[in-house]
């Protein structure tokens, strides 16, 4: 599997594994051989604003550029016991909410 962003290429190599049942109904031995992957679905905070989920993970390793998203991507979840959040490993446990006034200030004039 290889995973690309702008500025490189990742292989990763996914193990395959076997799996062979204890107790069969069959005279011979079946194995089967796959890789230990889940499904899993991914949307940016802009497309998840107004939808509701069941279990919410947010990526936080790069900071949110916007005023709200913070709040959007933590709220979607209909319980806060199913949501999780990745920080970088030098991150401390809280974070800042940055409003630019230029921003502000030109919003509010339209």
């Amino acid at each position: 599997m290889s995973f690309t962003d702008d500025t490189r290429v990742e292989h990763v190599f996914i193990p395959r594994i076997s799996l062979t049942p204890y107790s069969s109904e069959f005279p011979f031995e079946m194995t089967r051989r796959q890789f230990p992957v889940r499904l899993a679905y991914a949307m940016t905070i802009n497309k998840s604003q107004g939808q509701s989920v069941k279990i919410v993970g947010v990526d936080l390793r790069t900071p949110v550029f916007s005023h709200g998203q913070l709040y959007v991507a933590l709220s979607r979840c209909t319980s806060g016991e199913h949501t999780s959040v990745l920080l970088s490993s030098d991150a401390s446990n809280s974070t800042t909410n940055i409003v630019y006034s230029g921003f502000v200030f030109l919003h509010s004039e339209a």
